[in-house]
């Protein structure tokens, strides 16, 4: 089985990585920037659309208000990571959020973060991935046509080049991310000396459409209400600047100095990009609907179920390059790429708290371990699962998705804020040093602008996306969060029961007797094996035990026993019903009950094979006694091996026998076969166990020889 796994495993994630090379994964900043960032990037081939397709409710005329949305969400940018600029000063260890909240709030907010963030992780992996389906849908119908099947193909493609480890993946990732910000920067120059110095006009395929409005005339609280919602829609540009304050561990020394410039460059980058797009769409008058089917009209007549509505940034570059021209063939590309490759973000910051959440005890422990390429491989893996089982269930609409969007990551920025800026007043507590004490109180006024204006935004997110999805990313909050508190309770309580005492207790007391029971159900080699190991322990009491399921059977055998002059009792039990388990467990626990203060050794002879398929021929039974044995207090089960010629083990005792030679021989020449070369190979077969044959004839003269 392990040849099976072990080449194809090779082939895809590459050969093991020692400990000692963890040093040799650090990334440089050029490569930490797609890393940890690509999922801010990449977010403004798609905020800007849910923008715009907000505001067509109200119609045409609500576009206007575009650009005051776009403000808005760049003040939040900016505060967001100038918050972030003072975590991973404060917290270089790779907690983030978490870590925060933990330290500052206690346990509860800390796990509210973690669930929260866990939850956005997952939706940033389904959210990037069906985005970058549907762009690349626009190019080539057959990815519509089977977008579910698409995406889950490239979740597996993303899920191997992460399990080839983070810097690996990071410099296949950085190249697309790179193409994309370049193209989207050349696309907005172009577009601005177009417009501006060339008095071009430039207009989006839709530019013609018109929009039908669900709501006409909005006023009032419902016209604020779809300006508040647009913006929350407008706030997945955000999503993922967490990720780098998760992943301070990875960068290269200075750790937090690195990773602080990486959080201002890909700010600066989003920003620009976003608002740049946002115009670019009001001056090419790009059209977008929530249901373009049926509220999207040309000529007159609505465009039907038929038409597939190209996201805005398609729109743009198909307005300033030209539709089929290069740049726009490179740029479309690059989008598709880096929205597929955005999904790197959270394969990076999801295993890296799922291993810190494991070592907290709220995880499984498997989390917490590196795998062969030094990188947390199950919590990618499980992050894979549980995007695909998402993908799936909404069919890889990301219109759908992103309503679960947003609500986790302003709950894990509000929480992080809020205990940020308690950090600082408990340092501000002790500080004398004025200069010091300046930095802190500057400090501490970002991080409490930042709760604020995050804790602002999140009710916003919550009142206006609750309905639209967003009870489910709650939901899945919930879940997390009872699931982790049930893992640490479990952990906690077994750790109490299997702490070791300070004085005396009944598992240091040494048992008074040990009775031994081999269970057998014929006569040979790994029988015999078994029996010779269990006179070796010296047990108190030995016996050979099976059970009678055929009586002619049974009857060879005990004739044979006999026969053989084997010294051990053989104690048979019926079984009218002929189970083999039960009639051996009441028959163990019926030891323990005479004697509970003995201690039953029950040894088991198995079977070792060579070939996957081999092992559903054998060691069943064997395996069901030794899963119910283990429930059963005071027993031990010793497993017996013996390694059949189609094992690996077998074959190399095959090969050192052909290859070994007499002390003397090369000088010789090659021994002669005859008494003594018998005889120095029989010695050699006693010693690699097969002394079970000559046992087989003469009941046992390994003893003799030794």
């Amino acid at each position: 089985m392990s040849k099976l796994t072990d080449v194809p495993k090779r082939i895809l994630i590459g050969r093991a990585l020692r400990s000692d090379r963890l040093g040799e994964t650090l990334l440089p900043k050029r490569v930490a920037l797609p890393v940890f960032a690509s999922d801010p990037l990449s977010s403004v081939a798609y905020a800007p659309g849910e923008v715009l397709l907000v505001l067509s409710i109200a119609g045409l005329s609500a576009y206007h208000f575009s650009p005051w949305i776009a403000l808005a969400v760049v003040v939040l940018m900016f505060t967001v990571v100038a918050s972030y600029r003072q975590n991973v000063h404060a917290y270089p260890s790779g907690g983030g959020d978490y870590e925060v909240a933990t330290t500052n709030l206690g346990a509860k907010a800390g796990l509210t973060v973690a669930s929260a963030l866990l939850v956005d992780y997952v939706l940033t992996v389904a959210v990037s991935i069906a985005s970058g389906i549907e762009n690349l849908g626009s190019a080539v119908p057959f990815v519509v046509e089977h977008k579910v099947a698409c995406a889950v193909g490239v979740v597996v493609l993303l899920t191997v080049m992460n399990l080839r480890g983070v810097k690996e993946s990071g410099k296949l990732f950085a190249i697309p991310t790179y193409v994309f910000v370049t193209g989207v920067f050349i696309m907005i120059a172009w577009g601005a000396f177009r417009g501006l110095v060339l008095d071009d006009t430039m207009r989006a395929p839709t530019a013609d459409y018109q929009i039908k409005p669900e709501h006409q005339g909005l006023a009032g609280f419902a016209l604020v209400f779809l300006l508040l919602r647009a913006f929350s829609s407008g706030c997945a540009a955000l999503t993922g600047v967490e990720a780098i304050s998760n992943g301070v561990p990875a960068f290269r020394k200075p750790k937090s100095r690195n990773a602080a410039t990486t959080l201002a460059l890909m700010g600066l980058l989003a920003v620009t990009m976003f608002c740049g797009i946002i115009v670019l769409a009001l001056v090419t008058d790009v059209r977008m609907a929530e249901n373009p089917a049926v509220d999207l009209v040309h000529n007159g007549v609505a465009v039907g179920a038929d038409y597939v509505q190209n996201p805005v940034i398609t729109q743009v570059a198909e307005a300033v390059f030209g539709k089929g021209s290069f740049l726009f063939l490179i740029l479309a590309g690059a989008t598709a790429l880096v929205l597929f490759l955005a999904a790197n973000t959270a394969y990076n910051g999801f295993p890296v708290l799922g291993s810190i959440l494991a070592q907290d005890r709220y995880l499984p422990r498997q989390l917490h371990t590196r795998g062969d390429r030094l990188a947390f491989s199950n919590g990618i893996v499980l992050l894979a699962g549980a995007a695909t089982l998402l993908i799936v269930i909404y069919g890889a609409d990301s219109t759908r998705l992103i309503q679960l969007y947003i609500v986790g990551v302003f709950v894990s920025f509000t929480l992080s804020q809020i205990g940020m800026v308690r950090h600082w007043n408990r340092h501000l507590a002790t500080e004398t040093d004025q200069a010091k004490r300046r930095h802190m109180v500057r400090s501490r006024a970002i991080n409490a602008f930042g709760a604020f204006f995050t804790g602002l935004v999140l009710v916003v997110v919550l009142l206006t996306k609750f309905t639209h999805g967003a009870w489910v990313a709650l939901l899945g909050m919930v879940i997390f969060y009872a699931t982790m508190t049930a893992i640490r309770k479990h952990y906690d309580r077994v750790a109490d029961e299997i702490a070791a005492p300070e004085g005396p207790s009944d598992d240091s007391v040494r048992p008074s007797r040990v009775h031994s029971v081999v269970l057998i159900s014929k006569i040979h080699r790994p029988t015999l094996r078994a029996l010779a190991y269990a006179k070796l322990m010296r047990s108190d009491t030995l016996e050979a035990l099976t059970v009678n399921v055929d009586p002619t059977e049974t009857k060879a055998l005990r004739a044979e026993w006999e026969r053989r002059g084997i010294p051990v009792p053989l104690k048979v039990l019926d079984s009218p019903y002929r189970e083999i388990t039960r009639p051996i467990i009441e028959y163990v626990k019926s030891l323990r009950k005479e004697s509970p203060r003995d201690a039953v050794s029950v040894i088991i002879p198995e079977y070792v094979v060579g070939h996957w398929y081999e092992h559903l021929l054998h060691n069943q039974s064997a395996l069901r006694l030794k899963g119910r044995l283990l429930f059963t207090p005071g027993v031990m089960v010793t497993s017996v091996p013996y390694q059949l010629e189609s094992s690996e083990a077998a074959r190399n005792r095959a090969r050192k026998r052909s290859e070994w030679n007499a002390p003397g021989s090369v000088r010789r020449g090659p021994a002669e076969t005859g008494a003594g070369a018998g005889g120095s190979a029989s010695g050699g077969s006693g010693s690699d166990g097969s002394a079970g044959a000559s046992g087989k004839s003469s009941g046992g003269p390994s003893g003799t020889k030794r």
